[in-house]
């Protein structure tokens, strides 16, 4: 079942601006490895589905994976081929919202040699850069 809200108040939402770095989510709390993104993007409701699939087929049900992002934006979008005017389209997909800085996933429970494979398949996935995280070390 693909990430998205059970429900929201408003079906549609603009988009927004995107400048700026995370000041929330910036550092581990669960896990002791972390993917953290070094770009700003929107990351989607099913990109966030295959990390979560590729890292519990890398970790063989050994450790643990925390989705620190939840896709809670509505992207609309309009019919191919239609004319402009008659309003804003249907939502097609969520997204999450991920300005520099914010962490992704974390992984616990496994060795290092493992964790670092989990999240380098991870970031395949994704659009962005992101770097891995330690607990221990600063940044």
């Amino acid at each position: 079942m693909p990430l998205m809200p059970k429900r929201v108040k408003y079906r549609k939402q603009q988009r927004r601006s995107r400048k700026g770095f995370a000041t929330a989510c910036t550092s581990l709390a669960f896990g002791e490895y972390g993917l953290q993104s070094l770009d700003r993007g929107w990351i989607k409701n099913l990109q966030i589905e295959a990390c979560r699939v590729v890292v519990n087929r890398q970790m063989k049900r050994k450790g643990k994976l925390w989705i620190r992002i939840f896709p809670d934006k509505p992207v609309s979008k309009k019919p191919i081929e239609t004319r402009m005017g008659k309003g804003k389209g249907n939502p097609e997909y969520w997204v999450a919202v991920v300005k520099p800085g914010t962490m992704l996933f974390e992984v616990g429970g496994i060795n290092e040699v493992t964790a670092r494979e989990c999240l380098r398949l991870a970031a395949a996935k994704l659009g962005l850069k992101t770097k891995l995280v330690t607990r221990g070390t600063r940044g």
